[in-house]
């Protein structure tokens, strides 16, 4: 794991166990350093959670470092034990931001600027996908590049910095309209209202969806190069896709593999002209072009890679330690799904101010129809965001249906 600062933590697991998959998967998403320790590898680990479990072979075993241990906690207890903030401190909220990415911190801490009470509710680490790429070199301002994580981190001190309050670890469930306002449920079993909503929940990696994949997803496929890259040091990896992403996150998990294949269907990387000279010059990089996954073979660990080529019809299979995928992104809008109308991808309808079909609800970054999935965009956005939310609160305001300010 990317070591972010925070309290470094042990966990005591196996492949196979699915509890230990989602606890990993907490924390990834969270960005918290942790220590794996595989008890089916390892004796004296699997000796040390016996002995903490009165000689139960009880798993996943978490060792923090003050030396307080959870055993087999839900993602709830992990987050109290991380002193992550579970539940905002009121009901009621001027704006609702669902969403922490660049593009909802920035429409927060603008609005907050202007005196709209925000809250923003983010089920993961705060940052979103930025928040998990190792360098941006795009971003307005950072000649160098600068680090997502850092960059993240800097967006949500300047967002608490105005007043705005974050809610982590929870996901909306649900968006629906009373009157003038607007009420977010959210797995806790909490609800919130609000007077405007903006959705800014981003999109997640998109999957294959072949034999196999499902199963071996964090035991040997990831979809996050940052986070699980240095468990594969001086290993062979597969990349799979074409695109900036792709080669972006190949380049970097050359810092540890011994060796990073990219497998492509098409003829060439549709990767910018830049990151294709990289590419080439890197000489831990191979780039395989027509190859297509057919399957993903393994038990608790991945053991080999069916792929195809679609010039010769030929299959073979390769053997890598682990698989990366990097082959696009859907949007994060199934608790809008049916309420708001959505584009045949699943991305947010908007007009031109970027309200959604629901009166008082906006969209803004990658989530949105039409936008260009770009950082610096979603920053923009979330600027334009919050800007129509304080017009749309002043109109309720001066129609006398909507009390925020008093």
């Amino acid at each position: 794991m990317t070591d972010t600062g925070e309290t470094r933590i042990a966990v005591f697991g196996a492949p196979w166990c699915p509890d230990c998959k989602q606890a990993k998967q907490f924390l990834g998403e969270q960005r918290i350093s942790y220590d794996w320790i595989d008890i089916d590898l390892d004796e004296s680990g699997r000796d040390y959670v016996r002995q903490v479990n009165d000689g139960k072979q009880i798993i996943p075993t978490i060792v923090f470092e003050d030396g307080s241990i959870l055993v087999e906690p839900t993602n709830a207890e992990l987050a109290l034990k991380l002193g992550l903030n579970l539940t905002a401190s009121r009901t009621f909220y001027d704006l609702i931001v669902v969403g922490g990415g660049p593009a909802g911190l920035t429409a927060a801490l603008y609005a907050a600027r202007e005196g709209i009470e925000t809250l923003v509710i983010e089920q993961s680490a705060i940052g979103g996908q930025a928040g998990v790429t190792e360098r941006i070199e795009n971003y307005p301002g950072f000649p160098q590049g600068v680090n997502g994580a850092y960059l993240a981190e800097q967006m949500r001190l300047q967002a608490e910095k105005f007043g705005v309050e974050i809610l982590q670890a929870q996901s909306v469930t649900d968006l629906r309209s009373e009157g003038n306002f607007k009420i977010v449920s959210t797995d806790a079993g909490d609800e919130y209202s609000s007077g405007a909503v903006v959705v800014a929940t981003g999109s997640r990696y998109r999957r294959l969806d072949v034999p196999g994949e499902e199963d071996l997803i964090g035991v040997g496929i990831h979809f996050c190069a940052t986070c699980d890259g240095p468990f594969y040091k001086n290993r062979e990896l597969l990349v799979i896709g074409g695109g900036n992403s792709a080669v972006e996150e190949g380049i970097f998990l050359t810092r540890f593999a011994s060796k990073v294949m990219i497998l492509a269907r098409g003829d060439q990387l549709r990767a910018s002209q830049i990151l294709r000279e990289r590419a080439e010059n890197e000489p831990k990089l191979e780039v395989r072009t027509h190859t297509s996954v057919q399957e993903f073979r393994g038990n608790s660990s991945i053991e080999s890679v069916l792929v195809t080529d679609s010039r010769s019809g030929e299959s073979e299979e390769l053997h890598p330690a682990g698989v990366f995928v990097f082959i696009g992104l859907d949007p994060n809008t199934g608790f809008v799904r049916g309420t708001l109308d959505t584009d045949r991808w699943g991305f947010i309808k908007t007009d031109m101010t970027f309200q959604s079909t629901m009166s008082g609800v906006y969209a803004a970054g990658d989530v949105r129809a039409g936008s260009t999935k770009q950082l610096a965009a979603a920053v923009g956005e979330g600027t334009t965001a919050a800007m129509m939310v304080r017009g749309y609160l002043e109109r309720l305001q001066g129609n006398r249906g909507y009390a925020g300010d008093e």
